[in-house]
């Protein structure tokens, strides 16, 4: 599973505007929407029930927002890179400014855990994560994210 299985440039938000974690919540439904043909508000429900069960803030400024929706036929990826961190009521109780949202279908089963893992192995490579930090062009951070994924072995 490779981060270009889940990830198309048009699913790279570079300068996200969210003040809070439901606001860019929103946000990402709005381009997971646009990526998948999925309703808005479904996603969005979809993220927020997930979230009731615990936070999906990572730590060290990372969220991993997901959920499975049925009427998905693959595994979709939305990354956004906020313009300025927000409280996302991460584990580490830092602000967030790397969120990486992915759905699956829910026929998913080891799939999405294989995803989850993947992403999470990429975002907690610290030199990744300054590099993300410091580019705000949708097609270098796409860039970063799938050559990061292809170069990371041990996946």
């Amino acid at each position: 599973m490779e981060i270009s299985d889940l990830l198309t440039v048009e699913g790279v938000v570079p300068k996200l505007s969210a003040t809070s974690k439901k606001q860019a919540l929103q946000e990402l439904a709005k381009r997971a929407h646009a990526v998948t043909g999925l309703e808005e508000r479904r996603i969005f429900d979809t993220l927020l029930e997930r979230e009731r069960l615990g936070t999906t803030g990572v730590g060290n400024g990372i969220a991993i927002p997901h959920g499975k929706i049925a009427e998905l036929d693959r595994l979709y990826g939305v990354f956004a890179r906020l313009e300025k961190p927000i409280d996302f009521d991460s584990v580490d109780e830092q602000p967030v400014d790397l969120v990486f949202l992915l759905l699956a279908p829910e026929s998913a089963g080891a799939d999405h855990l294989k995803a989850l893992a993947r992403v999470s192995r990429m975002l907690r490579d610290q030199n990744i994560c300054k590099k993300l930090r410091g580019s705000d062009n949708a097609d270098a951070l796409f860039s970063l994210l799938t050559e990061s994924s292809t170069n990371n072995v041990a996946a």
